[in-house]
């Protein structure tokens, strides 16, 4: 009893901190619902891909696979993206003018840098004002449709579509605010959703989560979406390999992202054995002692393969050698099984 008191005493702190952030953050959610927080519109489209929470939902291979949708249909989408952890802090940051990717991931990050490398012809700029940026790549690069990422909190930019990730199996997390639990703001926020996806790596929703969404938001249009495994590719060169490349093999796999839980499902649903798995800190900035750590760790475990993330692989470009050595894994968002139905949701309310 006195152990339990204990916990509740420990936790007290995070729990009003919790309280605290949560009111802040109603509070300005009010202000802008009634107009006293201005809302500015830019001269195009502009389509948000967010969460509630923090930590990984799919938004990276969500914003990849909208941009070559819509640049497939015609668009000339362009991709904003804040930039986190990047170091150039100008207020416009020309990651890659559609052409050539212009910076790397300590002075863009590395999210922005990975979708550099898998959108053609489609510009990924970073800044913190969404506005701004979002001036720059009208002018510049003539955009008529502007992603996004990770905005749904930004809300000083009119958008025509909000869509909303949420993770399958705890959509709310803890269903705390943060810093007691993840949630970025009250799940009542998803009334500003025009549409929710539920994303997992193949796990089927947790029963009673899909009525208990489209109960309390009859009017949000859901999906389901799986972050599919596609290719396996070999270090710096990128040779691609078949993923049965992966069967039977004994494999050490790490990563430096925020849901490193999925990353393994996401392995054995491709087909692979995890003996050992080292986690970092999502963003994590790889250094020389965590190259040997890692070495160590795959040699004391006898694995055949080293295996990361292509997120991962983008922050590896310093250590040639053992990039040269290693595996990553190309994954991709796949909505399922109404693919056409949520292309069609999106291109229909651009045009409207």
């Amino acid at each position: 009893m006195l152990r339990n008191e204990g916990n509740s005493w420990c936790l007290f702190p995070l729990f009003s901190a919790s309280i605290l952030y949560s009111g802040i953050i109603r509070l300005r959610n009010l202000f802008y619902q009634t107009g006293l927080f201005k809302v500015r519109k830019l001269g195009c489209r502009v389509i948000s891909v967010g969460n509630i929470t923090v930590g990984g939902t799919g938004k990276t291979p969500m914003v990849i696979m909208l941009a070559n949708l819509l640049k497939e249909k015609g668009y000339r989408p362009a991709i904003l993206s804040r930039g986190y952890r990047g170091k150039k802090k100008r207020r416009v940051n020309v990651v890659s003018d559609g052409k050539y990717i212009l910076s790397g991931p300590d002075e863009a990050g590395d999210e922005p840098v990975l979708i550099a490398k898998f959108v053609k012809n489609i510009p990924v700029i970073t800044g913190k004002d969404r506005y701004l940026t979002g001036k720059y790549a009208i002018k510049h690069f003539g955009a008529d449709v502007l992603i996004l990422d990770d905005a749904f909190q930004h809300r000083s930019l009119f958008r025509d579509i909000d869509i909303v990730l949420l993770d399958n199996q705890k959509p709310f997390g803890n269903g705390f605010v943060i810093p007691r639990g993840e949630l970025r703001e009250p799940a009542s926020a998803l009334r500003r959703a025009d549409i929710i996806v539920l994303t997992g790596t193949g796990e089927i929703v947790i029963s009673g989560k899909w009525s208990v969404i489209s109960g309390q938001w009859p009017g949000t249009h859901i999906f389901e979406a799986c972050r599919k495994p596609r290719a396996l590719l070999k270090g710096e060169a990128g040779d691609t390999y078949p993923l049965e490349h992966l069967h039977g093999k004994k494999i050490l796999a790490f990563a430096g992202i925020a849901g490193p839980d999925s990353f393994k499902k996401t392995i054995a649903f491709a087909g692979g054995e995890v003996i050992a798995f080292i986690s970092f800190p999502d963003h994590h900035v790889y250094t020389q002692d965590d190259v040997i750590k890692i070495q160590k760790a795959a040699l004391q475990s006898s694995a055949q393969i080293i295996l990361t993330t292509e997120k991962d692989g983008i922050k590896l470009i310093d250590f040639p050698d053992f990039l040269r050595d290693i595996y990553l894994l190309r994954i991709e968002m796949e909505i399922s099984p109404s693919q056409e139905k949520f292309e069609d949701m999106i291109l229909e309310r651009l045009t409207a």
